[in-house]
């Protein structure tokens, strides 16, 4: 309960008060005691220095005075009112020099204790004629000694009070004090009350507004019920709370940002503790690392074996790596984040530079295909063309003939690997722009077959040709089909063994046609299927060259149908031969490139 700050308010406020009461008390109480006994001896005082008191006192009435001791009652009965005697709480006593009490307020001899004032009076005081008049708070009476000398004889007249109207007083002083104490203390009670309330309650609305906030609720602000330092503090509360809510919100776009990029991104991102273990992970990193990985996954177990975390730690910069992942390549890139940080870490970047690689690989198999195919008629022609310089006049003319053949189709080959080049270079620069028009699809297919009729009859194979009726025009560059139509049946022919069967199909499907070649020739195993049309990529390299073939007709043939958005795929069958199907917009590509 005392850790309310409404309580202990409350309780500041009593004690306050009761201090403040016991306090003015205890002040009054001894202010009223030092009062009274001030205000007796001040009026001891008073009364016998008075001189014509003293005169009757001391001056005798008779020269022989049978009682002296009786005159000085008679005489004191005149002041008794001045004096205050009332032989209730004030009486009035007188002794001889001896010490024997005379007079006293019973009539009788008195038993008197000799105070030291009293004490004083009878030694000293006779003597000197002092009067014992010492005062002190700590007793509970007062009393004054005053020593008298008449017709020869020593008196001591002597004034007792035993503060019972001090006390009375007092009494009803500490009553009222009580009484004045018990009504503070609930004037104070219901003050405090009142006051915690007015200083409480806006503190506990900021308290309340506090908590909402450290739970992120920004819906309510806090009312302002003063302009006060609470008010003021409840106001720059209110304008806190709005910056942090701006800055969360900031926060928070920033965060989801991130987090779409890394759910998203193509390159994998995995974050270390400095301890080794795995902080965050986008779905990239698990892609590519084929491996799930959780919290309790570890940096050795991962790349380790690429460079040690320490190095990474306490890298300047970054380091790069490698690491293979059965048939991929990733690229690493590894550096340290929050450097001399608590939560610091490792950051890994992932990148698959897997298809670089096969770029990269089929680029140098490119260069030396190209290298090959032009080396192999170059060293033909130079070496027919050295041997007709050589014999000059003693080569058989018939021999003369068939070398300058050789000569011609060696020029003629490389004549078509130059062209095939040519053309994949503006396909590839997209320089080569498609000139489209409007044809009917099944007259080009049947303009291919009649073409090919004859070479298909050379080989004695069989040749047939079945279409779709009514095939629609397509919007096409006209030239470009037919080269990828005679591309693909030529090749058939080629690589199908004397008297093989060729079947060519067309027909539309919906908003494309079709067309499909099948063959029982040599067929491509299913090894090589995936790189058929690669550029300069043959299944048998010898028989290609013995045919005239450069390896370079399909990837020529993928182009231009990938330039009309189209398809060219191969197809599975049974049996030998091989089956390509081809497939084309009606409406053309779109875009006329």
């Amino acid at each position: 309960m005392l850790r309310s700050l409404h309580m202990k308010l409350v309780m500041i406020m009593i004690l306050l008060i009761l201090s403040l009461m016991m306090v003015v008390g205890a002040f009054l109480i001894n202010s009223v005691t030092a009062f009274y006994q001030e205000d007796f001896y001040s009026q001891m005082s008073d009364v016998f220095q008075d001189p014509l008191l003293y005169h009757d006192l001391t001056t005798p009435a008779e020269e022989e005075e049978e009682d002296g001791a009786a005159q000085l009652s008679l005489v004191l009965e005149a002041y008794a009112g001045e004096l205050g005697v009332d032989n209730r709480n004030r009486k009035l006593y007188i002794l001889d020099g001896s010490g024997l009490c005379r007079v006293s307020p019973d009539g009788g001899e008195a038993q008197l204790e000799y105070t030291e004032n009293l004490t004083f009076a009878l030694t000293a005081g006779l003597e000197t004629g002092e009067v014992g008049d010492k005062s002190n708070l700590a007793l509970d009476y007062m009393d004054v000694a005053v020593p008298i000398h008449r017709g020869g004889e020593d008196y001591i007249i002597y004034i007792l009070d035993n503060k019972s109207t001090s006390s009375d007083l007092t009494d009803q002083m500490l009553i009222l004090i009580v009484e004045a104490l018990i009504f503070g203390l609930v004037i104070s009670i219901l003050l405090s009350f009142l006051l915690s309330k007015t200083m409480v309650t806006p503190i506990q609305s900021l308290t309340e507004g506090a908590m909402r906030v450290a739970e992120r609720d920004f819906s309510k602000k806090i009312k302002v019920p003063s302009q006060d330092e609470i008010g003021v503090l409840t106001d720059t509360f209110n304008d806190m709370a709005g910056q942090l809510q701006d800055t969360l919100r900031q926060v928070e776009n920033e965060r989801n940002k991130l987090d779409t990029l890394f759910l998203h991104m193509t390159d994998g991102v995995v974050a270390f503790s400095r301890g080794g273990l795995v902080i965050h992970s986008n779905p990239a990193a698990n892609r590519m690392l084929r491996r799930a990985i959780g919290p309790e996954t570890t940096y050795e177990e991962l790349f380790g074996g690429a460079a040690p975390l320490e190095q990474v730690l306490e890298a300047p910069d970054h380091l790069e790596g490698e690491l293979q992942v059965r048939d991929s390549f990733l690229q690493l890139l590894m550096a340290p984040f929050d450097r001399g940080r608590a939560g610091g870490g490792a950051l890994v970047v992932l990148h698959d530079v897997t298809e670089q690689r096969k770029n990269e690989e089929m680029r140098r198999e490119f260069v030396a295909n190209v290298s090959h195919e032009l080396r192999t008629p170059l060293t033909n022609i130079r070496s027919y063309a050295e041997t007709l310089i050589d014999s000059a006049g003693e080569v058989p003319p018939d021999m003369e003939k068939k070398f300058l053949t050789v000569i011609l189709n060696e020029s003629d080959r490389m004549t078509h690997i130059v062209q095939d080049l040519l053309t994949l270079s503006r396909f590839d620069s997209e320089r080569d722009e498609l000139k489209l028009s409007r044809f009917p699809f099944g007259e080009a297919v049947r303009d291919i077959y009649s073409a090919v009729y004859m070479e298909a009859q050379r080989h004695n194979h069989t040749l047939t040709l079945d279409l779709e009726p009514d095939l629609p025009e397509i919007l096409a560059d006209r030239e470009r089909v037919l080269q990828v139509i005679m591309n693909i049946v030529s090749n058939s022919i080629k690589y199908t063994p004397d008297g093989g069967h060729i079947d060519i199909y067309a027909g539309r499907k919906r908003d494309r046609v079709w067309m499909i070649v099948d063959d029982d020739g040599i067929g491509i195993p299913e090894e090589d299927r995936p790189r058929i049309f690669e550029r300069f990529y043959r299944v048998d390299k010898a028989r290609s060259r013995q045919s005239g073939g450069t390896g370079l007709g399909l990837s020529i043939a993928k182009e231009i149908v990938e330039r009309h958005r189209g398809r060219i795929t191969l197809l599975n069958k049974e049996g030998p031969g091989l089956m390509i199907r081809l497939d084309l917009n009606i409406e053309g590509p779109g875009d006329g490139k």
